[in-house]
Protein backbone atom coordinates (compact mmCIF):
# COMPACT_ATOMS: atom_id res chain seq x y z
CA UNK A 1 0.00 0.00 0.00
CA UNK A 2 1.52 3.39 -1.22
CA UNK A 3 1.98 6.21 1.01
CA UNK A 4 0.87 9.09 0.63
CA UNK A 5 2.62 12.78 2.10
CA UNK A 6 -0.23 15.36 3.58
CA UNK A 7 0.86 18.92 4.70
CA UNK A 8 -1.65 20.12 7.13
CA UNK A 9 -2.40 23.64 6.90
CA UNK A 10 -4.84 24.41 9.54
CA UNK A 11 -4.25 28.57 9.87
CA UNK A 12 -6.45 30.84 11.81
CA UNK A 13 -10.04 30.80 13.66
CA UNK A 14 -11.82 27.91 13.36
CA UNK A 15 -9.18 26.22 11.40
CA UNK A 16 -7.23 24.22 13.65
CA UNK A 17 -10.84 22.83 15.00
CA UNK A 18 -12.12 22.22 12.09
CA UNK A 19 -8.63 20.37 11.28
CA UNK A 20 -8.78 18.51 14.57
CA UNK A 21 -11.45 16.35 13.20
CA UNK A 22 -9.63 15.47 9.95
CA UNK A 23 -7.28 14.17 11.80
CA UNK A 24 -8.97 12.14 13.84
CA UNK A 25 -10.29 10.89 10.55
CA UNK A 26 -7.00 10.28 9.01
CA UNK A 27 -5.61 8.60 12.18
CA UNK A 28 -8.28 6.00 12.05
CA UNK A 29 -7.23 5.24 8.34
CA UNK A 30 -3.97 5.05 9.14
CA UNK A 31 -4.66 2.17 12.49
CA UNK A 32 -7.13 0.13 10.37
CA UNK A 33 -5.01 -0.09 7.59
CA UNK A 34 -7.79 1.37 5.00
CA UNK A 35 -5.02 3.63 3.95
CA UNK A 36 -1.37 5.12 4.44
CA UNK A 37 -0.80 8.52 5.37
CA UNK A 38 2.16 10.28 6.29
CA UNK A 39 1.41 14.12 8.15
CA UNK A 40 3.40 17.19 8.64
CA UNK A 41 1.75 20.49 9.72
CA UNK A 42 2.65 23.79 9.46
CA UNK A 43 2.05 27.45 9.97
CA UNK A 44 -0.29 29.55 7.30
CA UNK A 45 -2.10 32.88 7.52
CA UNK A 46 -1.83 34.85 10.92
CA UNK A 47 -0.74 32.42 12.85
CA UNK A 48 2.55 32.61 10.43
CA UNK A 49 2.29 36.15 10.45
CA UNK A 50 2.84 36.28 14.30
CA UNK A 51 5.79 33.83 14.70
CA UNK A 52 7.69 34.70 11.75
CA UNK A 53 6.20 37.93 10.52
CA UNK A 54 5.19 36.44 6.82
CA UNK A 55 2.06 34.74 5.93
CA UNK A 56 3.86 31.75 4.71
CA UNK A 57 7.70 30.88 5.16
CA UNK A 58 9.91 29.53 2.60
CA UNK A 59 10.39 26.28 4.86
CA UNK A 60 6.90 25.90 4.68
CA UNK A 61 6.81 25.74 1.13
CA UNK A 62 8.82 23.59 0.48
CA UNK A 63 6.92 21.02 2.84
CA UNK A 64 3.65 21.88 0.08
CA UNK A 65 5.89 21.36 -2.62
CA UNK A 66 7.05 17.73 -1.53
CA UNK A 67 3.59 16.91 -0.34
CA UNK A 68 1.18 14.99 -2.72
CA UNK A 69 -1.84 17.12 -1.22
CA UNK A 70 -2.06 19.71 1.06
CA UNK A 71 -4.86 19.81 3.44
CA UNK A 72 -5.57 23.91 4.45
CA UNK A 73 -8.28 25.31 7.03
CA UNK A 74 -8.94 28.75 6.58
CA UNK A 75 -7.33 32.50 7.48
CA UNK A 76 -7.37 35.89 8.47
CA UNK A 77 -9.31 37.91 11.13
CA UNK A 78 -9.87 41.55 12.28
CA UNK A 79 -6.48 40.98 14.41
CA UNK A 80 -4.44 41.34 11.41
CA UNK A 81 -6.07 44.25 10.05
CA UNK A 82 -2.70 46.11 10.45
CA UNK A 83 -0.19 43.79 9.04
CA UNK A 84 1.04 44.87 5.56
CA UNK A 85 -0.36 44.25 2.64
CA UNK A 86 2.36 41.88 1.40
CA UNK A 87 2.26 39.59 4.76
CA UNK A 88 -1.79 40.22 4.75
CA UNK A 89 -3.06 36.56 6.22
CA UNK A 90 -4.70 36.27 2.62
CA UNK A 91 -0.97 36.06 1.31
CA UNK A 92 0.08 32.96 2.35
CA UNK A 93 -2.97 31.03 -0.20
CA UNK A 94 -2.07 32.86 -3.00
CA UNK A 95 0.91 32.33 -2.44
CA UNK A 96 0.80 28.76 -2.26
CA UNK A 97 -1.87 29.03 -5.26
CA UNK A 98 0.96 30.67 -7.25
CA UNK A 99 3.89 28.64 -6.81
CA UNK A 100 2.09 25.14 -6.56
CA UNK A 101 0.38 26.48 -10.06
CA UNK A 102 -3.00 25.71 -9.15
CA UNK A 103 -4.81 26.82 -11.88
CA UNK A 104 -8.58 24.44 -11.55
CA UNK A 105 -10.81 25.49 -8.63
CA UNK A 106 -13.45 22.91 -7.79
CA UNK A 107 -16.36 24.20 -5.79
CA UNK A 108 -18.85 21.27 -5.57
CA UNK A 109 -22.76 22.56 -4.33
CA UNK A 110 -24.24 19.47 -3.00
CA UNK A 111 -27.88 20.28 -1.17
CA UNK A 112 -28.06 17.36 0.44
CA UNK A 113 -31.75 16.41 1.42
CA UNK A 114 -31.71 16.72 4.91
CA UNK A 115 -31.10 20.33 4.51
CA UNK A 116 -32.87 20.89 1.32
CA UNK A 117 -35.14 23.24 4.20
CA UNK A 118 -32.62 25.32 4.88
CA UNK A 119 -31.81 27.04 1.87
CA UNK A 120 -33.25 30.43 1.07
CA UNK A 121 -34.78 28.40 -2.16
CA UNK A 122 -37.83 26.73 -1.99
CA UNK A 123 -37.06 22.65 -1.86
CA UNK A 124 -37.84 21.71 -4.95
CA UNK A 125 -35.58 24.08 -6.24
CA UNK A 126 -32.74 22.38 -4.73
CA UNK A 127 -33.17 19.16 -3.52
CA UNK A 128 -30.91 17.00 -5.06
CA UNK A 129 -28.90 19.49 -6.14
CA UNK A 130 -25.40 18.54 -7.59
CA UNK A 131 -23.20 20.89 -9.39
CA UNK A 132 -19.03 21.81 -10.10
CA UNK A 133 -18.11 24.78 -10.75
CA UNK A 134 -14.51 24.95 -11.94
CA UNK A 135 -13.12 28.46 -12.01
CA UNK A 136 -9.50 29.25 -13.18
CA UNK A 137 -7.59 30.45 -10.65
CA UNK A 138 -4.16 31.83 -11.79
CA UNK A 139 -5.00 34.19 -14.63
CA UNK A 140 -7.66 37.01 -15.66
CA UNK A 141 -8.16 40.31 -13.36
CA UNK A 142 -6.39 38.69 -10.09
CA UNK A 143 -2.96 38.30 -11.94
CA UNK A 144 -3.50 40.69 -14.85
CA UNK A 145 -0.44 43.79 -15.35
CA UNK A 146 -0.68 46.42 -15.05
CA UNK A 147 -2.36 46.37 -11.58
CA UNK A 148 -1.43 50.14 -10.74
CA UNK A 149 -3.44 53.37 -8.28
CA UNK A 150 -2.32 56.77 -10.02
CA UNK A 151 -2.33 60.04 -8.02
CA UNK A 152 -3.81 62.45 -10.72
CA UNK A 153 -3.35 65.43 -8.68
CA UNK A 154 -6.04 67.41 -7.70
CA UNK A 155 -7.68 64.77 -5.40
CA UNK A 156 -8.17 62.33 -7.50
CA UNK A 157 -7.19 58.82 -8.65
CA UNK A 158 -7.06 56.43 -11.06
CA UNK A 159 -7.06 52.41 -10.33
CA UNK A 160 -6.34 50.12 -13.27
CA UNK A 161 -7.04 46.01 -12.70
CA UNK A 162 -5.97 44.43 -16.08
CA UNK A 163 -8.20 41.61 -17.01
CA UNK A 164 -5.52 38.91 -19.31
CA UNK A 165 -5.90 35.42 -20.65
CA UNK A 166 -4.02 33.55 -23.30
CA UNK A 167 -5.50 30.54 -25.23
CA UNK A 168 -3.68 27.67 -23.13
CA UNK A 169 -5.34 29.03 -20.18
CA UNK A 170 -8.44 28.57 -21.21
CA UNK A 171 -7.85 25.51 -22.66
CA UNK A 172 -6.49 23.84 -19.96
CA UNK A 173 -9.30 24.81 -17.90
CA UNK A 174 -12.04 23.69 -20.04
CA UNK A 175 -10.47 20.14 -20.36
CA UNK A 176 -10.87 20.19 -16.22
CA UNK A 177 -14.24 20.65 -17.32
CA UNK A 178 -14.83 18.92 -20.21
CA UNK A 179 -12.98 15.32 -18.43
CA UNK A 180 -15.58 16.04 -14.91
CA UNK A 181 -18.15 16.18 -16.76
CA UNK A 182 -18.09 12.91 -18.60
CA UNK A 183 -17.69 11.67 -15.23
CA UNK A 184 -20.94 13.12 -13.91
CA UNK A 185 -23.82 14.13 -16.58
CA UNK A 186 -22.04 15.03 -19.23
CA UNK A 187 -22.83 18.44 -19.56
CA UNK A 188 -20.51 21.77 -19.17
CA UNK A 189 -21.88 25.55 -19.14
CA UNK A 190 -19.50 27.68 -19.92
CA UNK A 191 -20.04 31.47 -18.53
CA UNK A 192 -17.93 35.03 -19.92
CA UNK A 193 -19.26 38.23 -20.72
CA UNK A 194 -18.47 38.38 -24.25
CA UNK A 195 -21.09 41.11 -25.04
CA UNK A 196 -18.65 43.51 -23.85
CA UNK A 197 -15.22 41.91 -22.88
CA UNK A 198 -12.68 41.06 -25.16
CA UNK A 199 -11.64 38.07 -22.71
CA UNK A 200 -14.85 37.10 -23.08
CA UNK A 201 -14.62 36.77 -27.01
CA UNK A 202 -11.68 34.85 -26.64
CA UNK A 203 -13.05 32.05 -23.80
CA UNK A 204 -15.70 31.72 -25.88
CA UNK A 205 -13.97 30.70 -28.98
CA UNK A 206 -11.49 29.08 -26.85
CA UNK A 207 -13.66 26.58 -25.43
CA UNK A 208 -16.22 26.81 -28.64
CA UNK A 209 -13.06 25.27 -30.75
CA UNK A 210 -11.60 22.69 -27.65
CA UNK A 211 -15.54 20.93 -27.12
CA UNK A 212 -15.36 20.25 -31.29
CA UNK A 213 -11.54 19.13 -31.40
CA UNK A 214 -11.61 16.85 -28.04
CA UNK A 215 -15.04 16.40 -26.34
CA UNK A 216 -18.03 16.59 -28.98
CA UNK A 217 -19.33 13.17 -27.07
CA UNK A 218 -19.49 16.04 -23.94
CA UNK A 219 -22.84 18.62 -24.35
CA UNK A 220 -21.18 22.24 -24.26
CA UNK A 221 -23.53 25.77 -23.77
CA UNK A 222 -22.73 28.84 -23.28
CA UNK A 223 -24.15 31.55 -21.25
CA UNK A 224 -23.65 35.43 -20.00
CA UNK A 225 -22.07 35.03 -16.55
CA UNK A 226 -25.09 37.39 -15.65
CA UNK A 227 -27.53 35.77 -16.82
CA UNK A 228 -25.77 32.59 -15.32
CA UNK A 229 -25.93 34.03 -11.91
CA UNK A 230 -29.35 34.80 -12.46
CA UNK A 231 -30.34 30.94 -13.62
CA UNK A 232 -28.32 29.91 -10.58
CA UNK A 233 -30.83 31.07 -8.48
CA UNK A 234 -34.00 30.90 -10.84
CA UNK A 235 -33.57 27.19 -11.29
CA UNK A 236 -30.22 25.41 -10.58
CA UNK A 237 -30.71 22.66 -11.36
CA UNK A 238 -30.12 22.93 -14.90
CA UNK A 239 -26.56 22.97 -14.44
CA UNK A 240 -24.06 20.03 -13.88
CA UNK A 241 -20.04 21.57 -14.72
CA UNK A 242 -19.83 25.43 -14.98
CA UNK A 243 -16.49 26.53 -16.22
CA UNK A 244 -15.73 30.01 -16.10
CA UNK A 245 -12.67 32.73 -15.18
CA UNK A 246 -11.51 33.70 -11.85
CA UNK A 247 -13.53 37.00 -11.07
CA UNK A 248 -16.99 35.09 -12.50
CA UNK A 249 -16.09 32.34 -10.63
CA UNK A 250 -15.11 33.86 -7.23
CA UNK A 251 -18.85 35.04 -7.44
CA UNK A 252 -20.70 32.70 -9.09
CA UNK A 253 -19.40 30.31 -6.55
CA UNK A 254 -20.38 32.17 -3.53
CA UNK A 255 -24.23 32.34 -4.98
CA UNK A 256 -24.23 28.51 -5.61
CA UNK A 257 -22.86 28.32 -1.96
CA UNK A 258 -25.99 29.70 -0.11
CA UNK A 259 -28.01 27.39 -2.06
CA UNK A 260 -26.98 25.12 -0.28
CA UNK A 261 -27.92 26.37 3.16
CA UNK A 262 -24.41 27.39 4.48
CA UNK A 263 -21.00 28.14 3.53
CA UNK A 264 -20.08 25.42 6.58
CA UNK A 265 -20.91 22.73 4.52
CA UNK A 266 -19.16 23.13 1.25
CA UNK A 267 -15.44 21.86 0.11
CA UNK A 268 -12.96 22.85 -2.67
CA UNK A 269 -10.24 21.20 -4.50
CA UNK A 270 -7.52 23.41 -6.42
CA UNK A 271 -5.91 21.54 -9.01
CA UNK A 272 -2.44 21.89 -11.22
CA UNK A 273 -1.11 20.36 -14.40
CA UNK A 274 -0.76 16.98 -14.33
CA UNK A 275 2.94 15.78 -14.28
CA UNK A 276 4.08 13.85 -17.57
CA UNK A 277 6.02 11.60 -16.03
CA UNK A 278 4.73 10.72 -12.32
CA UNK A 279 0.99 11.34 -13.76
CA UNK A 280 0.35 13.33 -10.24
CA UNK A 281 -0.46 16.66 -9.57
CA UNK A 282 -0.10 19.33 -7.21
CA UNK A 283 -3.97 19.61 -5.31
CA UNK A 284 -4.60 22.05 -2.14
CA UNK A 285 -7.91 20.89 -0.70
CA UNK A 286 -9.92 23.73 1.45
CA UNK A 287 -13.77 24.41 3.04
CA UNK A 288 -15.34 27.41 1.18
CA UNK A 289 -16.25 29.01 5.06
CA UNK A 290 -13.68 31.72 6.46
CA UNK A 291 -11.73 31.64 9.35
CA UNK A 292 -14.70 32.69 11.78
CA UNK A 293 -12.73 34.27 14.00
CA UNK A 294 -16.14 35.35 16.60
CA UNK A 295 -16.50 31.69 17.00
CA UNK A 296 -13.43 30.21 17.76
CA UNK A 297 -12.72 27.66 20.33
CA UNK A 298 -16.35 27.79 21.17
CA UNK A 299 -17.08 23.97 19.85
CA UNK A 300 -19.28 25.50 17.15
CA UNK A 301 -17.65 25.24 14.10
CA UNK A 302 -19.00 23.47 11.47
CA UNK A 303 -16.41 20.82 10.25
CA UNK A 304 -18.37 18.94 7.50
CA UNK A 305 -16.29 21.74 4.87
CA UNK A 306 -13.43 20.58 6.10
CA UNK A 307 -14.11 16.64 6.23
CA UNK A 308 -15.57 17.01 2.76
CA UNK A 309 -12.61 18.62 1.33
CA UNK A 310 -10.29 15.71 2.19
CA UNK A 311 -12.95 13.38 0.83
CA UNK A 312 -11.76 15.28 -2.71
CA UNK A 313 -8.82 14.98 -1.79
CA UNK A 314 -9.36 10.92 -1.82
CA UNK A 315 -10.72 11.50 -4.79
CA UNK A 316 -9.01 13.42 -6.90
CA UNK A 317 -5.32 13.04 -5.42
CA UNK A 318 -5.64 9.26 -4.45
CA UNK A 319 -7.79 7.69 -6.52
CA UNK A 320 -9.57 6.59 -3.75
CA UNK A 321 -13.19 7.27 -4.92
CA UNK A 322 -15.25 4.44 -2.83
CA UNK A 323 -13.71 5.57 0.14
CA UNK A 324 -14.81 9.21 -1.07
CA UNK A 325 -18.32 7.82 -1.51
CA UNK A 326 -18.01 6.47 1.69
CA UNK A 327 -17.72 9.55 3.51
CA UNK A 328 -20.40 11.76 1.77
CA UNK A 329 -22.58 8.70 2.77
CA UNK A 330 -21.44 8.96 6.21
CA UNK A 331 -22.25 12.60 6.25
CA UNK A 332 -26.02 12.79 4.60
CA UNK A 333 -26.76 9.60 6.95
CA UNK A 334 -25.24 11.99 10.17
CA UNK A 335 -27.36 14.35 8.77
CA UNK A 336 -30.43 12.56 8.40
CA UNK A 337 -30.45 11.30 12.19
CA UNK A 338 -30.66 15.28 12.83
CA UNK A 339 -27.25 15.78 14.03
CA UNK A 340 -26.80 19.69 13.42
CA UNK A 341 -23.94 22.16 14.36
CA UNK A 342 -25.77 25.71 14.82
CA UNK A 343 -25.09 27.27 11.49
CA UNK A 344 -27.34 24.43 10.41
CA UNK A 345 -29.53 23.83 13.04
CA UNK A 346 -33.23 23.79 12.54
CA UNK A 347 -36.40 22.95 14.69
CA UNK A 348 -36.70 19.52 15.84
CA UNK A 349 -32.97 18.94 15.50
CA UNK A 350 -30.27 18.38 17.86
CA UNK A 351 -27.29 20.78 18.38
CA UNK A 352 -23.51 19.45 18.51
CA UNK A 353 -20.34 20.77 18.63
CA UNK A 354 -17.11 20.63 16.48
CA UNK A 355 -16.13 17.55 17.90
CA UNK A 356 -19.28 15.57 18.57
CA UNK A 357 -19.77 15.91 14.60
CA UNK A 358 -16.65 14.67 13.73
CA UNK A 359 -16.98 11.91 16.01
CA UNK A 360 -20.51 10.86 14.83
CA UNK A 361 -19.20 11.27 10.95
CA UNK A 362 -16.27 8.83 11.27
CA UNK A 363 -18.49 6.34 13.55
CA UNK A 364 -20.28 6.05 10.07
CA UNK A 365 -18.21 5.56 8.21
CA UNK A 366 -16.82 2.45 10.19
CA UNK A 367 -20.43 0.96 10.20
CA UNK A 368 -20.10 0.85 6.52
Amino acid sequence: MATHKLLLLPGDGIGPEVMAEVKRLIDWLNKSGTARFETEQGLVGGSAYDAHKVSITDATMDQAKAADAVIFGAVGGPKWDGVPYEARPEAGLLRLRKELGLFGNLRPAVCYPALADASSLKRDAVEGLDIMIVRELTGGVYFGEPKTITDLGNGQKRAVDTQVYDTYEIERIGRVAFDLARKRRNKVTSMEKRNVMKTGVLWNEVMTQLHAREYRDVTLEHQLADSGGMNLVKYPKQFDVIVTDNLFGDMLSDIAAMLTGSLGMLPSASLGEVDAKSRKRKALYEPVHGSAPDIAGKGLANPIAMIASFGMALRYSFDMGVLADKLDAAIATVLAKGLRTADIKSEGTTQVTTTQMGEAILKELQAQ
